[in-house]
């Protein structure tokens, strides 16, 4: 059975906010440096501008993957689609770096209530397996265009309107999201036996991943010995076991210990942490490089990395396929395997290089990760049973996005301390190490 057998209209609606999500959180790159000089501020507010979406979208996936378990997927997902686009219009009319900072911390709270859902709602939508796994390639397939994209469209709207056009755009696209949804997408039944919500858990997580991420941001500007860091550290560190501990002796927990019983789930999630740090911590750094390093327009810039946005398009839609016929593990592997030779291959970058010289690693990366996300979507659904998609979903999501506010967090403190090339180096030998190991764990996980 394909997808051409069945209702296209709920996989168009479901992906259409989808987009709009995963867009969000690379199309500001390109518009980094136009805002801090409209905006008069520096390295440190535009790595919260960028992260402050990320950490709100990470820090309550969890939570929000069971409300979706509880209230049914498509009354969440309607109720997110609603805050992000209000919160889109809030950051394209902010006057100040910190009331865009706000205005990003409730978008990523809406975009925390649609991510867990979508994915319940596609898995209830394409019940059969093939067709599931075709519809979860569509579903990567727009991750990895949306997340490749965001800086090509973002440097276009830059240059031809104004960085405030990077958040207007959402606004026509999310309304027609709404409808759409509200028309063509089936409600699941909510899972009733999953009463309460675990709000003291809740907050432990939010606070190790917010601790972790303000360690990280703010090493740049104070050092990694100040107190500010320091204190974020221990914060992140005394979070976690308080998180685990709470879950464990809850009566409906959020994350439900026993999922990373499986070998697969867990691999899977610590793949999404790995791909997300390596993927987006470059996307932070490449367009800081090619404008500053380089001197190139938002827009020129953005068509300089329009070959990494066009390869998703292309990978995640083989590997879909190919997941359909073989399982997940083997293309989740080669993909990471892909992605991580492209990254290491930043390392050739310097100021006089060619461009023809990164042609390579611009391919290599956006073809890799492409080819991986997918797969490991399967692979983490398939893993977990069915009354917990929505959590597993949210583990899945919550491991990207935590991985992502590291990655731009970790990437931009290294550019601050050591220079804009030497931290593009570092923070490319880390990501694709971190590709090449997450390679190696999903083989093994398999056994």
């Amino acid at each position: 059975m394909t997808l051409s057998t069945l209702s296209r209209l709920p996989l168009v609606a479901v992906c259409l906010g989808y987009f709009l999500v995963i867009l969000d959180v690379t199309v500001v790159n390109v518009a980094v440096p136009v805002m801090g000089s409209d905006l008069r501020t520096g390295l440190t507010d535009l790595q919260w501008i960028v992260d402050g979406y990320t950490l709100t979208f990470a820090g309550l996936l969890l939570l929000c993957g069971g409300l979706g378990d509880r209230l049914g997927g498509k009354r969440v997902f309607l109720a997110g689609l609603a805050v992000f686009v209000a919160a889109s219009a809030g950051c394209g009319l902010a006057p100040s770096a910190g009331l865009l900072t706000g205005a990003r911390l409730v978008q990523g709270a809406g975009a925390a209530m649609m991510v867990p859902a979508s994915l319940a709602l596609l898995a209830g939508a394409y019940p059969e397996r093939a067709a599931r796994a075709r519809a979860f390639g569509v579903w990567g397939m727009v991750a990895g265009f949306a997340a490749a994209a965001g800086p090509v469209l973002g440097g276009v709207l830059v240059s031809a309107v104004g960085w405030r056009a990077v958040f207007f755009v959402n606004l026509p696209f999310g309304l027609a999201g709404l409808f759409l949804t509200a028309r063509y997408v089936p409600a699941a039944a909510p899972a009733g036996s999953r009463d309460g919500l675990d709000v003291p858990a809740q907050l432990a997580g939010a606070l190790c991943l917010g601790g972790l991420t303000w360690a990280l941001i703010e090493a740049g500007p104070h050092g990694w010995a100040s107190l500010p860091v320091l204190g974020g550290l221990g914060v992140s560190a005394s979070a976690l076991p308080a998180f685990v501990l709470l879950e464990r002796r809850a009566r409906a927990p959020m994350l439900p210990l026993e999922l990373f019983g499986a070998r697969r789930f867990s691999a899977s999630a610590v793949v999404g942490v790995l791909l997300n740090l390596g993927f987006y911590g470059l996307l932070f750094a490449v367009p800081l490089y090619f404008q500053r390093g380089w001197g190139l327009s938002a827009s020129m810039t953005g068509l300089a990395m329009a070959p990494m946005a066009a390869m998703p398009m292309l990978s995640s839609s083989l590997s879909g396929r190919v997941a359909a016929r073989t399982g997940p593990r083997a293309p989740m592997a080669a993909g990471l395997v892909i992605g991580g030779a492209g990254l290491l291959a930043w390392l050739a970058a310097g100021r006089g290089t060619s461009y023809w010289t990164l042609l390579a690693p611009l391919v290599l990366t956006g073809f890799g990760v492409g080819f991986t996300m997918p797969a490991a979507t399967a692979s983490i659904m398939e893993a977990a049973p069915a009354a917990l998609a929505g959590a597993a979903s949210a583990v899945f999501n919550a491991a990207r996005q935590t991985g992502s506010a590291i990655g731009v967090a970790l990437v931009g403190t290294l550019v601050a301390h050591g220079g804009l090339v030497a931290g593009l180096h570092a923070g490319a030998l880390i990501g694709g190490l971190g590709f090449l190991a997450g390679a190696a764990l999903t083989w093994a996980s398999a056994r």
